[in-house]
C-alpha cells in the first residue's frame, strides 16, 4: 500500500488518525485493524476521548422485550463497586423479573473480579470470549447513543441527554440487534475471531 499522509504504516496493519474537532472534550478518531491494501472504511472508525475532560460512565441492560433503567456510574468502577452499585441494586431486581434469563457481560476487569464472580454464583451467566465486542448487541446500542448525542456543555447536561436518548431508544432497534446474534456468531467463527462487518 502506498504511503499516505496521515496513515502511518505498521507492517501488518494501518491506522488512520484524524482530529474532527470536539464532541465532549478533545476527541481523536482512530482505526487500527486494517490490512495492507484494504481500503479505509468509515464504518470501522471509533471515537475516543484523548484529553482529560469531564464525562460519564453509564450502565444499562437490554433484553428482547425491555431494558433496565440507565445508571450513571461515578468514579472508577472496581469489582466491589460493580457489586455494590450495579449488580446488587440493579441487576438482581432486573433479573428477578425475568424468569430463566441468562446474564451476559464482557470480560472487563471489574466484571471478572472474584467478588463479582462470588456474587453471580447463583445467577445463570453466559460465558463470554475475551475481546469480542463484535458479538455484543449492546455495544451497538452504545454506539448509536454516542452518535445521537448533542454537544453538551456540562456533566449535568450530558447525564440528562444520555438518559433521554436511552428512554427514547426504540425497542425495535434492540430486537433487531438481538436477532442478528446467530449471524454475528457465524461471522466471528468465519473470521477466525477477527473483525467482522458487525
Amino acid at each position: 500500500m502506498p504511503e499516505r499522509r496521515g496513515m502511518p504504516q505498521s507492517g501488518k496493519t494501518w491506522c488512520l488518525v484524524m482530529n474532527p474537532g470536539s464532541f465532549w472534550g478533545q476527541t481523536i478518531i482512530a482505526y487500527g485493524c486494517g490490512r495492507p491494501g484494504e481500503r479505509y472504511n468509515s464504518t470501522h472508525v471509533v471515537a475516543r476521548h484523548t484529553a482529560h475532560t469531564a464525562g460519564i460512565m453509564v450502565w444499562g441492560s437490554i433484553t428482547y422485550a425491555s431494558r433496565s433503567a440507565l445508571t450513571v456510574v461515578c468514579g472508577t468502577l472496581t469489582g466491589q463497586r460493580h457489586v455494590d452499585d450495579i449488580l446488587r441494586p440493579h441487576v438482581g431486581p432486573f433479573l428477578n423479573g425475568l424468569p430463566g434469563a441468562i446474564f451476559q457481560q464482557d470480560n472487563a476487569r471489574p466484571h471478572t473480579a472474584r467478588v463479582v464472580q462470588d456474587f453471580l454464583r447463583h445467577v445463570q451467566t453466559l460465558p463470554w470470549p475475551a475481546c469480542s465486542p463484535d458479538l455484543s448487541p449492546i455495544e451497538h446500542v452504545w454506539d448509536h447513543q454516542k452518535r445521537q448525542m448533542p454537544l453538551c456543555h456540562s456533566v449535568h447536561d450530558l447525564e440528562v441527554d444520555v438518559q433521554e436518548l436511552w428512554v427514547h431508544l426504540p425497542q425495535y432497534n434492540i430486537r433487531r440487534l438481538i436477532n442478528t446474534m446467530p449471524d454475528r456468531v457465524v461471522s466471528c467463527i468465519a473470521a477466525g475471531g477477527g473483525p467482522t462487518r458487525y
